[in-house]
């Protein structure tokens, strides 16, 4: 087994919020640079640029692995990370975010959601609003990530704005999370009473901005499954932060 460094929650170009140089070319490059092992790419409830972004990091050698997921808002305005082990479900869950996101994205008030290929050329503008809030329960998305076995993490539960912790209060037993995510490292501390894992990751929206945060994780292969057993600290995996 092996030290992984990993940022889970990095944005692209998709996302309206995103620097339009969050390219799969800039990205891999920066986490290169910054010796990031794996990368989680999560737009906010979409994930048409995964592809993209794994094709290029393919490209480049496979130094950086890329993992696919998305940020999907609530409808208690709460975002959770999906991610998942291969694309088949991984969009099998954007279908269901899509199904349930209404709206059209206003360009000029939010941005332009920009889908790439691996060679950072547009392919075409998301027209959906994905800036906005689902029609789906925290518990609703947690459940439905599960089934298909992917891993379900409250995003920065250290903020103010789309937090669990802040829209909710607490963290209901009910909702069976994998981990929650800290954004900012020196906060960490102030989560030690939580019953569940504990991460930290960038939410990269500008290039400079990657890495900022990450986790190490031990575990044999830079996987989801792998990701899955270190949360666990199963068969001596573990995640330090």
């Amino acid at each position: 087994m092996k030290m992984y460094k990993t940022d889970l929650h990095i944005h692209t170009c998709l996302s309206p919020c995103a620097d339009l140089d969050m390219s799969p070319k800039y990205i891999i490059k920066e986490a290169e640079k910054k010796g990031i092992d794996i990368v989680g790419i999560c737009d906010h409830n979409s994930c048409e640029n995964v592809p993209a972004v794994g094709r290029h990091a393919e490209n480049q050698g496979g130094d950086v692995n890329v993992i696919g997921g998305l940020e999907i808002t609530s409808n208690e305005e709460v975002h959770i990370l999906a991610l998942f082990a291969d694309e088949e479900r991984l969009f099998s869950m954007q279908k269901i975010v899509y199904d349930n996101l209404q709206g059209i994205n206003n360009e000029k008030r939010f941005g332009e959601q920009v889908v790439v290929n691996e060679n950072d050329e547009v392919m075409g503008f998301n027209k959906k609003l994905l800036i906005g809030t689902t029609e789906l329960s925290i518990e609703d998305i947690v459940n439905l990530i599960h089934e298909l076995d992917g891993l379900a993490i409250a995003s920065h539960i250290d903020r103010e704005t789309y937090s669990i912790i802040h829209q909710l209060g607490f963290i209901p037993q009910r909702i069976q999370l994998d981990a929650v995510e800290v954004s900012t490292p020196n906060k960490i501390k102030d989560f030690k009473d939580i019953s569940l894992p504990v991460i930290t990751s960038s939410d990269a929206h500008a290039i400079k901005h990657i890495g900022r945060s990450f986790t190490w994780f031990f575990m044999e292969e830079p996987n989801l499954e792998e990701i899955r057993k270190s949360l666990l600290g199963k068969d001596g995996r573990k995640v330090m932060v």
